[in-house]
């Protein structure tokens, strides 16, 4: 029923202006603002709704995944821009003092957006 449908996902935010900035800003993604929203548009097409909330509750899951092929490298970029990255020492979940998970899977490292949405980048094979 839906597979020709080009589907779209959303979150919300606090501030869209904060947000245009960091989205556009700091990761530096192209942006567009239909009805004072803000859309993000990604590679390949996809895009990504964000609005504003007044009673924003930040997302406590992975909101968007940014496929990278070198993650130290992209952590490096992104430190420069202001991002830090979470230090997870949860029991059975713990990442590197630099924010990377190293046990299984791609290599991964989680930080937020200023509406305390979790993103991440992921390291992927070439």
């Amino acid at each position: 029923m839906f597979k020709e449908i080009k589907a779209f996902s959303g979150f919300s935010v606090k501030d869209i202006a904060t947000s245009k900035h960091f989205y556009s800003g700091v990761l530096g993604l192209e942006t567009s603002q239909p009805m004072d929203q803000l859309l993000l548009q990604l590679a390949g097409g996809g895009e990504v709704f964000l609005y504003a909330k007044p009673n924003h509750e930040p997302a406590t899951f992975t909101v968007l995944n940014f496929p990278v092929l070198n993650l130290e490298k992209t952590m490096e970029e992104l430190r420069k821009r202001g991002v830090k990255f979470i230090i997870y020492k949860e029991e059975g979940f713990e990442t590197d003092e630099n924010g990377v998970f190293l046990d299984g899977g791609p290599k991964i490292a989680w930080f937020k957006d200023p509406s305390d949405n979790i993103l991440s980048v992921i390291e992927k094979e070439e």
